[in-house]
């Protein structure tokens, strides 16, 4: 039987992360640490710097793990994603056979930024394990980028008594400002999503690597701040080689909260 642990190790600080998730890397026997290409090597690194200060128990192993890439040979978007999570569990899969002995009773971890239950995938490879290896899900909790982004700027998620819509900048480029909302979380961003929207209607604080030492923090007008972030951003995915960002939206005409200095 294999207890596999999901554990959310917040936004890449380790004073992010909780006890008990540190509980959690303890009791595992085999800690996996996902490796996303060269660009992406300071995650892997912080995963591992994370490790360095939380796990003291001896017995538990950290082994990296070379993940697929997607296939950009499939046109549709979800068939390529799903395809994509198909090759990331025959990884797990493949790697914990390998590390753990057969029959036996093991704990395995991964940890994730963020929370697990808020726009990521693990959940639903771990599912996918389910058709080759008995196993049970534990998911340990962490602080997400929507709370990390709310302390940064020191700003209340919502507005009294209103709706906020969490969505991606997919569907925001897709399908626009959707009607009645007043706040909204957009993640997942590959850069500038926002100005498919009427710049002048709407505020926005945007944070890139919050948490982090390397933390950017903008907010204002979006008329007024959106090349600035561009500009920003652009630099720092060039600095990096990979970025984090995520950024709240207000609709002037729905929202009664001020607008940010």
């Amino acid at each position: 039987m294999l207890h596999l642990s999901i554990i959310g190790i917040g936004t890449g600080n380790p004073r992010h992360v909780t006890a008990e998730a540190v509980a959690a890397m303890n009791d595992a026997d085999l800690i996996l640490i996902p490796l996303k290409g060269e660009d992406k090597a300071d995650l892997a690194g912080l995963r591992h710097a994370i490790c360095r200060t939380a796990v003291t128990n001896p017995a538990t192993r950290i082994v990296e793990i070379d993940l697929p890439v997607r296939d950009p040979s499939i046109p549709d978007y979800l068939s390529r994603v799903t395809a994509w999570h198909d090759a990331i569990a025959a990884r797990w899969r493949a790697t914990i056979t390998a590390h753990l002995p057969q029959g036996a009773t093991a704990r395995v971890a991964l940890l994730v930024w963020g929370d697990p239950s808020l726009y990521d995938s693990t959940l639903r490879i771990a599912a996918r394990l389910h058709a080759h290896l008995p196993l049970t899900v534990k998911v340990i909790p962490g602080i997400t980028a929507i709370q990390a982004l709310c302390a940064a700027h020191a700003i209340p998620l919502n507005d009294l008594g209103t709706p906020v819509l969490l969505t991606t900048a997919r569907q925001l480029r897709d399908h626009g400002w959707p009607a009645g909302i007043g706040s909204a979380i957009v993640m997942l961003d590959s850069g500038g999503a926002f100005n498919t929207l009427e710049a002048s209607a709407f505020d926005i604080w945007w944070g890139a690597y919050v948490g982090m030492p390397e933390e950017i923090l903008i907010a204002g007008p979006l008329a007024e701040v959106a090349p600035q972030i561009l500009r920003q951003r652009a630099k720092a995915r060039a600095a990096h080689g990979w970025i984090m960002d995520i950024y709240l939206l207000r609709h002037r005409g729905i929202t009664d909260h001020p607008a940010p200095a």
